[in-house]
């Protein structure tokens, strides 16, 4: 089994049952952070209307508000696409929430048929993610959806 499968493993077995969203985001943000190398902020973001907004992360503080479209989370929401940049200072309108991040990676994350936030992991390092990175990713990420899609519905 690879990292990513042991990955995915790790946030199935912490998410597994438990229905509150903000202990699950919490639970995969620090997993992720530990499991990965060379990264320094991992988190998530959820879409309230037209806005990205701060939820569980690790990492130094990061920026609470995103608009819909702005920077590369904002885009990953608006294109509904996973964003793989390899140098944040080459995308437009990069939102630089910790001056140390050079390369990002975001995933939308659905529930109920619908974008409701993003995964996003930044690392120092240009060049850090790959597309094997990204796949890798989103095993992870469909057990977060899931996870996500249990909270909504028990509410």
């Amino acid at each position: 089994m690879g990292k990513y499968e042991l990955l995915a493993a790790s946030v199935k077995a912490l998410t597994d049952g438990e229905n509150d969203l903000i202990a699950n985001l919490s639970n995969a943000s620090a997993a992720i952070y530990e499991s990965l190398e060379d990264v320094n902020w991992t988190g998530f973001y959820e879409l309230m209307g037209d806005t990205l907004v701060l939820r569980p992360f690790q990492g130094k503080p990061a920026c609470i508000r995103i608009p819909v479209g702005k920077g590369v989370c904002g885009t990953a929401v608006m294109e509904d696409k996973a964003q793989l940049v390899r140098d944040v200072h080459q995308f437009p309108g990069h939102i630089a929430c910790d001056s140390a991040s050079n390369s990002e990676i975001v995933i939308p994350l659905h529930a109920n048929g619908k974008i409701v936030g993003v995964l996003d992991i930044d690392s120092p390092t240009t060049g850090r993610f790959t597309e094997t990175d990204l796949n890798g990713l989103m095993l992870s990420a469909k057990i977060i959806e899931l996870a996500w899609e249990r909270s909504l519905n028990n509410i």
